[in-house]
């Protein structure tokens, strides 16, 4: 079994619900851990990933951050079959004053 992670990936994205984050895009930074079975030549690229995350996270104008992780960890699973298990966080930094929110959903296989 073989863990790829990829930590701190941050982008500007449209997510929540709240007047002020449908209108602007703020920062996101996500935190993605893949296990995985490497089979024969079968194995998960990383900059894939990470570039399938941003353009998710860019693209969509998610409501939720709920829906986002659902989103993305479908995307992951069905992008590379050889995955066994996702652990997906992503943090809003930026919206409120004297913390870090952070959303995280984990899916096995």
């Amino acid at each position: 079994m073989y863990t790829i992670a990829i930590r701190d990936l941050t982008c500007e994205a449209i997510i929540g619900i709240l007047p002020q984050e449908r209108e602007h895009p703020q920062r996101v930074v996500a935190t993605c851990e893949i296990a995985y079975r490497r089979s024969g030549e079968a194995f998960v690229d990383y900059a894939e990933v990470s570039a399938l995350i941003t353009a998710m996270l860019q693209e969509e104008r998610y409501g939720l951050i709920e829906d986002a992780l659902e989103a993305i960890i479908a995307a992951i699973k069905a992008g590379w079959p050889v995955v066994e298990s996702v652990r997906l966080q992503l943090c809003k930094p930026e919206i409120l004053s004297n913390c870090t929110v952070c959303v995280e959903k984990m899916s096995t296989y």
